[in-house]
């Protein structure tokens, strides 16, 4: 299993070769700048499973500083790479469904119109090759070193300097200023798809699925949906435990634990689906590479600012950010409208 991902991240990058778009309009994400530090990564309150990744052994990593996406990545910037590479993220899908399970894979894709309503919806039905695929094309078009974040490096951002459960503290009722979460609203849009029903937070932000990227206040570091809405890949594979995890905040992508034969990533953050406990900046979930889901995965991209390559016209991609973040404005105002006047905000 050693070396794996180097594998999977040579082919994805090959296979998302293309010709670069004419002069700047390539869509460059919003950025925030994430400060390094130390912190205590993991916690003792999350489930424990012997075959699911769990948050043990706590323990100290520090931080390089970096940058990391204002928002998870959206129909529009992965729409972009599609067309202009001919990239195909094709493969069954995972979705919601009224079996025994309350899932099953099918023939639907991330620009189906069920997973994305609009162009400012988080990416879903993409795998952790998918997002490879796109970063490695963007870090060509723009000369940046886009990535995705590590894990340690994620957990971090997500925590924005608490040691809470949740980085706003440790009340599940007020996830729903900060996240779209498995609420009240949540509850009746999933039982009426999948027939099953479930203990859900005790709020309700007016959102069945998943929503408009950025409707909910950021956390301390100016990040949007870190929690809830779906669920982001990270660089590194799947470990069960922390034992030998990087102190040094890099993606652990060695001696990687296999499930049911198959190489797995981890993700975070939870997703729309999740209640109180997935929706913890401490919780870990895991994908297989090419696994694709509408059931809340998707990602958000890390930027490494050491050495800082030389940069295109700041000018024009300033003027690409805030064309997206109009667009998203205008997005959010109809969101806003759909749920009848919810209060979930980007404060």
């Amino acid at each position: 299993m050693k070396n794996i991902f180097l594998a999977f991240s040579l082919a994805a990058l090959a296979a998302s070769s293309g010709p670069a778009l004419a002069g700047d309009n390539v869509i460059t994400p919003p950025m925030v700048t994430i400060k390094g530090g130390q912190f205590l990564m993991g916690s003792l309150d999350n489930p424990k499973d012997d075959n699911y990744p769990t948050s043990e052994p706590v323990h100290a990593v520090k931080i390089k500083s970096f940058r990391l996406s204002k928002y998870e990545t959206t129909v529009k910037q992965f729409r972009q790479f599609v067309e202009a590479t001919g990239y195909r993220a094709a493969g069954d899908c995972w979705k919601l469904a009224a079996n025994d399970w309350g899932m099953e894979a099918g023939p639907v894709a991330w620009d189906s119109p069920v997973n994305a309503p609009t162009d400012y919806h988080p990416v879903m039905c993409v795998s952790w090759n998918d997002a490879h695929a796109y970063v490695q094309w963007l870090s060509r078009q723009t000369g940046k070193q886009y990535r995705l974040p590590s894990e340690a490096e994620w957990e971090y951002a997500a925590r924005a300097g608490s040691n809470a459960r949740y980085p706003f503290g440790n009340d599940p009722a007020a996830l729903c200023k900060y996240a779209n979460v498995f609420d009240r609203s949540g509850k009746a849009a999933i039982t009426r798809l999948t027939g099953k029903s479930r203990d859900e937070v005790n709020c309700d932000d007016g959102a069945g699925l998943t929503s408009v990227v950025g409707m909910y206040a950021p956390n301390a570091f100016g990040l949007h949906d870190m929690l809830g809405n779906v669920g982001e890949f990270v660089e590194d594979c799947q470990h069960l435990t922390y034992e030998g995890a990087p102190a040094d905040g890099s993606a652990w992508t060695s001696a990687c634990a296999a499930f049911h034969g198959g190489a797995m990533a981890i993700h975070r953050g939870g997703g729309y689906n999740n209640g109180a406990v997935g929706a913890s900046p401490t919780y870990r979930g895991h994908a297989g590479l090419d696994n694709r889901s509408s059931l809340g995965e998707g990602f958000r991209i890390a930027e490494t600012i050491e050495g800082e390559p030389k940069q295109k016209s700041r000018d024009a991609k300033a003027a690409q950010q805030s064309a997206f973040e109009a667009g998203l404005a205008s997005a959010q105002h109809a969101e806003r409208i759909s749920r009848g006047g919810a209060k979930a905000s980007p404060k």
